[in-house]
């Protein structure tokens, strides 16, 4: 999604600079070209060779260094940049470019550059919540400058509270929605399902099914970038929230349907890639069921069929669905697709490696009422939504 895009990143001095060597891992997967310019104070948590060897470019530290590459360094890189990402933005980092101070590489460069930059904070609470670094940030955000909400958990020092720099995949999810240009799908909310639901045997165990939620994940994080509005209803997952999307987190097939229904009357587009829970335990034990036998029975209930549900409720909305199947995949994909209502089905063998659950990539096949039937590759799920949402925008302009 970031194929030719050029990143200029600035490394300042705080514990969380460790982090943002995934951040430029990852920009690269993605397609991007990276050049990080680091603080003297960055030097001293992780050495500009380490971000060198991952960037593939030079490191920047010294503005009175001999340029390599460059004939004047900062206005070089300040010129190239499509985007300016500064991580972690320390408070004297924040105080010096809000208040005009251009005195390394890193903030000359900064005050050279008419890309747009983004700030994410990281520091401790009480310094990222002191009155003079809150003024900083708002003036700084007034001026047009994009500032990420720090994460809240435990810090380095010790202490709870906001400060965290956000996980590299949601610093990701806010550079790729900045600069992918395509913005089909402004003014359009979209509703996306993900993750596996949790059925309750007893306060203790449930029963539930290997759905990780990176498809249903990959879909929104996409969707925020092409300007939709986004809704993801999610299972139980360990994936980072999407920057940009309404996040519900729901753990039975019940709470999803309910979600959903809230959601659906204004959605343009639903997307059920969630792996919903056909049955439940008809009734939950209200303490621990203990290992007595050799055996247990469990008598298991019918949960609502969602899709099918607002396969009957749609009238103006653009329905898409999933189907993981082991065996007889067009057959039951097809059946699916008639019966629910549905205006496309992604459907894939969960038993060929490569695809199914947990795996970052997924091999389908993309299934419409027409009867045609597109068979894609093998592929990262990232790359899967892409090319899912330009199916679905394909429809949205096939549709009277």
């Amino acid at each position: 999604m970031l194929t030719g895009k050029n990143i200029v990143l600035g490394v300042a001095g705080g514990i969380a600079a460790y982090k943002v060597v995934e951040v430029v891992s990852r920009l690269k997967k993605a397609g991007a070209s990276v050049h990080v310019i680091m603080t003297r104070a960055a030097t001293q948590f992780v050495t500009p060779l380490t971000f060198r060897e991952i960037s593939g470019n030079q490191v920047v530290v010294d503005m009175w260094e001999e340029s390599r590459e460059w004939n004047v360094e900062h206005i070089a890189l300040a010129t190239l940049a499509d985007l300016f990402l500064i991580a972690p933005a320390t408070a004297n980092i924040i105080g010096k470019i809000a208040n005009g101070i251009a005195d390394d590489s890193l903030t000359t460069t900064v005050m050279a550059t008419k890309a747009p930059v983004v700030l994410v904070p990281a520091m401790n609470s009480n310094m990222f919540l002191n009155p003079i670094v809150q003024q900083n940030i708002a003036k700084l955000a007034g001026l047009g400058y994009h500032v990420m909400e720090p994460a809240e958990g435990l810090l380095a020092c010790g202490t709870q509270g906001p400060g965290r720099l956000p996980e590299p995949p949601v610093i990701v999810d806010k550079v790729t929605s900045l600069l992918t240009t395509a913005h089909e799908l402004a003014g359009k909310k979209i509703l996306v399902t993900a993750g596996g639901t949790r059925e309750a045997l007893d306060p203790v165990r449930f029963i539930g099914n290997h759905s990780s939620g990176k498809m249903g994940y990959a879909l929104a994080r996409s969707a925020v970038a092409r300007g939709a509005k986004v809704v993801l209803v999610s299972g139980p997952t360990s994936l980072p929230k999407p920057a940009g999307a309404v996040v519900k987190l729901v753990q039975t097939a019940e709470e999803m349907r309910q979600a959903v229904l809230a959601e659906f009357a204004d959605s343009d587009i639903i997307i059920k890639a969630a792996a919903v829970a056909d049955y439940r335990p008809s009734e939950k034990s209200e303490h621990k069921i203990k290992k007595t036998g050799d055996t247990l029975t469990v008598v298991m209930e019918k949960t609502p069929d969602i899709l099918a549900e607002l396969g009957r409720l749609k009238t103006r909305q653009l329905l898409v669905g999933f189907a993981a199947e082991t065996r007889e995949l067009i057959a039951s994909a097809r059946e699916k697709l008639t019966r629910k209502n549905l205006d496309m089905i992604v459907a894939n063998d969960i038993t060929l490696p490569g695809a199914g659950f947990n795996c970052d990539t997924n091999i389908v096949k993309l299934l419409y009422p027409d009867g045609r039937i597109e068979e894609l590759p093998e592929q990262t799920k990232d790359k899967l939504a892409g090319i899912i949402l330009d199916k679905i925008s394909d429809l949205l302009t096939k549709t009277p």
